[in-house]
């Protein structure tokens, strides 16, 4: 049982195997003193180690020129396989089922190519209401390039009359109720602003039995939530690299494709030379042949600096351990929550609700503010905790494992609760 003390607080701390990795990584300062970041969601940390792999990127560049690639210490052919291995983990999926380019939402737009491919009355599309913008317009328009009317198929699946979040129920229904005209799920792992984290194998294997194609946009999901990709027998998710991932402003994105698809050759995709197999690429010759495994959806050479920024991330998961990081999210997220509960307790509810389901969440925490939300938000901010903002009146944190302490929740609990009790 917790006890809401500072005390408490750091025996906690003491107790946290993983509590030294929070020295892996740089954290902003104000007036001289570091700040608590909860802003993981958004932007990861950069590792201590970040700038020293993109200076090695930098000097092989200045010794070989374009010789890089195959020579120096870490020749930039090579630099794509050294990443699948700890992503594996994270996404639990093949190493061969994993590629590493682009961005989320060119990827999407080019996993639309090869799995979204309308039939007669079998073309609709499920998706949840107000995903993130991005995921939105890609949907519109692909559709639309199709030359059909994105509102007669989309299909979005909203929260219920004064709910914030989405019953999995009616996903599940409206699956088995479109089922007959319907050619794809695509659903957010966790969503962006209530911080819902969503059963997808359970959306997947309902998906499966339909007989449409299954994809999820990970973005909040990848480096924050247990994943089982190649288990839910998923056919393609994308994510972002610079969230929970750490990769770094604009980071490099990723593409799961399950293997059942690697060899299949009258899938249609857009293609590019890097996607080519290896052994012939550079005889330059006609003719589309793919690299059979996911790293065959690659277009363009990608940029060795934007992969070592990401490996100077992963090898700090690789160290601390997924299910070690898993162990202690889960122990951060009842933390938080316990002192939430305490403000309750204080009869401090009546001006926030949790717009994230406790038992469905990963990371993140949402709190609808009821009165001078923004002010209360400022204050945290003045007050050294680096919390976001979104309208109306919601401010997001979300404890990250490697970075985050026990004692950062305590911090952000009694800072809260003075700022309330002081616009109250």
């Amino acid at each position: 049982m917790h006890e809401a003390t500072l005390g408490y607080a750091r025996q906690l701390d003491i107790n946290d195997t993983l509590s030294s990795f929070k020295n892996r990584f740089l954290f902003p300062a104000q007036n001289g003193f570091q700040q608590v970041y909860f802003l993981g969601n958004s932007l990861g940390l950069q590792t201590v180690k970040t700038k020293k792999y993109l200076d090695t990127v930098l000097e092989q560049w200045s010794l070989h020129g374009v010789e890089g690639f195959f020579h120096g210490n870490h020749p930039w052919m090579n630099y794509h396989s050294s990443l699948l291995e700890p992503l594996s983990a994270i996404l639990g999926a093949k190493t061969s089922e994993l590629t590493i380019m682009n961005q989320l939402t060119v990827n999407l737009h080019l996993m639309m190519v090869s799995f979204y491919r309308p039939e007669g009355k079998k073309n609709k599309i499920i998706c949840e209401a107000k995903a993130f913008p991005s995921d939105q317009y890609m949907l519109e328009t692909h559709v639309k390039f199709h030359e059909l009317d994105p509102a007669s198929i989309i299909i979005e699946i909203k929260p219920r009359e004064g709910e914030h979040v989405i019953n999995i129920d009616d996903i599940i229904d409206a699956i088995e109720l479109h089922q007959e005209e319907l050619a794809m799920v695509l659903w957010g792992g966790v969503n962006y602003y209530t911080g819902q984290s969503f059963n997808m194998a359970k959306i997947a294997a309902a998906t499966k039995k339909a007989g449409a194609i299954i994809g999820f946009d990970l973005a909040h999901a990848a480096g924050n939530v247990p994943l089982h990709l190649h288990e839910w027998d998923v056919d393609f998710a994308c994510w972002c690299n610079y969230k929970y991932l750490n990769g770094g402003p604009g980071a490099v994105g990723g593409a799961f494709i399950h293997e059942r698809y690697h060899n299949d050759k009258s899938i249609q995709r857009f293609a590019g030379w890097w996607g080519y197999e290896t052994a012939s690429r550079f005889k330059m010759e006609k003719g589309f042949i793919p690299i059979e495994s996911a790293e065959g959806w690659q277009l363009s050479t990608p940029s060795p600096l934007l992969y070592a920024s990401l490996q100077a991330s992963l090898e700090v998961f690789e160290e601390a351990g997924w299910n070690n990081i898993q162990e202690k999210r889960e122990k951060l997220s009842s933390w938080l929550w316990f002192l939430l509960d305490e403000l309750n307790r204080e009869q401090l509810g009546q001006v926030m609700d949790y717009l994230t389901p406790r038992n469905e969440c990963g990371c993140q925490v949402s709190i609808f503010v009821k009165q001078n939300g923004k002010q209360i938000f400022d204050g945290l901010g003045d007050h050294g905790i680096m919390t976001d903002w979104r309208e109306p009146n919601v401010i997001r944190l979300a404890p990250v494992p490697l970075y985050n302490s026990f004692e950062d929740i305590w911090h952000f609990y009694t800072t809260l609760r003075g700022l309330i009790k002081k616009f109250s």
